[in-house]
């Protein structure tokens, strides 16, 4: 099954469509659970097919290139058998976490050299060695080596950003060009589109990137610290200037309400470590807002997490127990948490999908984020 994006239909600006690849469809809106290392934390690869019903995930380059190993993983025939997941796989190119080195990096035009975080020892990324990188790891779609400007930054440091991850898009697709097939499966180069908060600088980015005709797009270097209001008004400029049918991904972005808003703007794809991070503190996400499993209201609480939820851990389990377990450091409890928390973005997804389907997103929209915002209002007074 080669790589295909078939838009299926619309409600207001959010879609519904279809990603094929020769690991499986990918139907949209979709998120990604984020396994940076090889592993979505707290979960067994069987877990994210069923119940959770995830259908691609996410992993770093930037982490596996220094443990295991291009060398290992390559042996032990890619990242998929590696970890046991037989579905999409889409590879981040590692910019964010080399650019958040800071003092164990060096940016030159031609690439970066870093130290590595675990070991101190030197590693070099081009933009051509993170496509053979993501080539040898084994991944469905591969991101192109981009410069992620901080924020805030100041404008020539923006320019500069867009200059550099135009100039890497190019060099990265010259290596294979936008479709490649090694190891008897196609791969695919998305470009990403950089410039901050400038919105010249992201119409730049954006131009020059489908100029080069990528099969599909990310929007990078958003949801690191700008305002919520900024954050949307980047991502419209940059979906208004995308081509229709090619797939839009909004990379690290975010909470429940954060998907919602970004499919409203017609982005498919989605990714963030906030599902996870956040049951491993004890903080689960529900219709109703956040919950904070931890919380002594929950000692005799003999209900799930949420009514009516089909996660594994709302049929099986109370809050109560749930809550002793994280009293009780018993590592049961984050597991149990983070498979709530990715079955809840997962089921929103498909929601999501269902009423862009039947025409109704915008009611379903207001109706969720009414509910969602109600109980939020409601934790933050009782806190208080």
């Amino acid at each position: 099954m080669p790589f295909g994006f078939e838009l299926e239909c619309t409600s207001g600006g959010a879609r519904a469509a279809a990603i094929s690849t020769d690991h499986g469809r990918i139907e949209t809106p979709v998120f990604m659970p984020v396994g940076t290392q090889a592993a979505v934390k707290g979960t067994p690869p069987a877990w994210l097919r069923s119940p959770i019903g995830a259908q691609v995930i996410l992993a770093n380059t930037y982490h596996l290139v220094l443990r295991p190993g291009l060398d290992r993983l390559e042996e032990l025939g890619g990242l998929g058998p590696f970890m046991s997941w037989d579905g999409p796989i889409l590879t981040d190119s590692g910019g964010y976490q080399v650019f958040s080195l800071a003092d164990l990096r060096r940016v030159d035009d031609d690439g970066v050299t870093f130290q590595s975080h675990i070991d101190g020892s030197r590693h070099r990324f081009t933009p051509e060695a993170v496509i053979e990188a993501q080539a040898r790891i084994g991944s469905d779609i591969v991101m192109s080596f981009d410069y992620c400007a901080a924020i805030p930054c100041t404008r020539e440091d923006a320019e500069r950003g867009v200059e550099r991850t135009t100039r890497w898009a190019r060099r990265g697709l010259a290596v294979y060009g936008p479709r490649f097939e090694k190891d008897g499966f196609e791969r695919v180069l998305f470009g990403i589109v950089q410039g901050a908060c400038d919105a010249d600088l992201r119409k730049r980015s954006t131009d020059a990137l489908v100029e080069m005709d990528f099969p599909g797009y990310a929007i990078g270097g958003l949801s690191v610290g700008e305002e919520k209001d900024v954050l949307w008004e980047m991502a419209e400029r940059v979906t208004a200037r995308l081509p229709v049918g090619r797939p839009r991904y909004l990379m690290g972005v975010g909470t429940p309400l954060d998907l919602i808003d970004g499919v409203a703007r017609g982005v498919d794809m989605f990714d963030c470590v906030m599902p996870t991070r956040n049951a491993r503190n004890g903080t689960v996400f529900t219709r109703d807002g956040r919950m904070v499993l931890k919380n002594a209201s929950h000692a005799v609480a003999g209900v799930p997490i949420e009514s009516g939820c089909g996660c594994m851990t709302c049929v099986t389990f109370s809050r109560a127990y749930l809550r002793h377990l994280f009293v009780a450091g018993e590592i049961l409890g984050p597991v149990l948490a983070t498979q709530h928390n990715l079955y809840f973005y997962c089921e929103m997804m498909r929601e999501m999908r269902h009423a862009i389907q039947s025409d109704t997103f915008e009611a379903w929209r207001r109706a969720f984020t009414a509910r969602y915002t109600a109980g939020e209002a409601g934790r933050i007074a009782r806190a208080g």
